[in-house]
């Protein structure tokens, strides 16, 4: 009860300027709002950049965002329900869990709204892009970026087979990825197991100890070095005894931006695993080669026998 108090009276602080409506012989255009890191990008790609009035602190971040460089244009939107009112938005993109407030407060001056729950795999990208496009009113442009998805991930992505490389996408202060979320299908499409979900991996809650990693030894480390700050936590991605363990081609980089949000952009993650586990496939082929060579020494370069005189 005192929430909706709360909120109608935000709602009638700004009401007017909300309701205010355009100007007289002014063409009308859809003014977009979006308050979150992913919807920002999916608005970036198929709004109108004039038409969008805000996006949120996050997409200018490049640590965060694929699209920080054309997020520099675009007015930041703090996702307060009094700035979402008082910037008239016709459309709010939102997500599932975020700015909460705000979306129900321009629900209330009828807003159209959209909330996106996160992608938990490539497949839902399609359908969130048509969402947004459908939205904010350039269907078509929706589609075009669909089909360019759709043929690169046919050119791309592979099945998943038990004879495939285990990785291990390892976060600061040891976080793994789980099942049935966007990083563990981008690691099935290229090829990859996920050592978090391999029959035979202790439990693991989340996080995995350094010494555990160590001690199982998965075929790929695939890591985000691109977050900012020296603490501990992320400087468990460059602890020596770990780089010693991987080494390339056992190793790679993958920045978290490209799959915080289900993207087209995605996909250059699942390009830059696609190779990193044919690398690792070579050089398992090498090994085995070397094996079997040393084990078929010819009989003229073993010593000679000796005698007795």
């Amino acid at each position: 009860m005192r929430f909706s108090v709360f909120l109608r009276r935000v709602v009638m602080c700004v009401l007017g300027a909300a309701l205010a409506g355009p100007v007289p012989g002014a063409a009308w255009a859809e003014r977009v709002a979006s308050l979150n890191l992913c919807t920002d990008q999916l608005a970036l790609m198929l709004a109108d950049h004039k038409d969008i009035i805000g996006v949120s602190t996050l997409a200018r971040d490049c640590t965060e965002s694929a699209l920080c460089a054309q997020a520099q244009d675009v007015p930041v939107l703090q996702s307060t329900a009094e700035t979402v009112l008082a910037a008239r938005p016709d459309v709010v993109l939102a997500g599932r869990f975020t700015a909460r407030l705000a979306v129900r407060a321009a629900k209330e001056v009828g807003a159209k709204v959209l909330t996106l729950p996160p992608a938990s795999s490539l497949a839902d990208i399609p359908d969130q892009i048509m969402q947004v496009a459908n939205a904010v009113g350039h269907p078509e442009r929706g589609r075009q970026l669909v089909a360019a998805f759709q043929a690169r991930l046919a050119e791309l992505a592979t099945t998943r087979q038990m004879s495939d490389p285990i990785a291990v996408v390892y976060e600061a202060n040891g976080f793994v990825v789980h099942a049935h979320s966007l990083p563990d299908d981008v690691l099935a499409h290229a090829g990859l197991r996920n050592f978090a979900t391999t029959a035979g991996t202790p439990p693991l809650g989340g996080r995995v100890p350094l010494e555990v990693l160590l001690a199982y030894h998965p075929d790929l480390l695939v890591r985000d070095p691109s977050g900012p700050g020296q603490s501990l936590a992320q400087a468990m991605l460059s602890n020596p005894v770990m780089l010693a363990m991987f080494a390339p081609p056992h190793v790679v980089d993958v920045p978290a931006r490209l799959w915080l949000c289900g993207l087209p952009q995605t996909l250059d993650a699942v390009a830059t695993l696609r190779h990193a586990r044919d690398g690792v496939v070579a050089d398992a082929a090498r090994h085995v080669a070397e094996n079997m060579q040393t084990r078929r020494t010819p009989l003229a370069q073993l010593p000679a026998k000796e005698t007795q005189p």
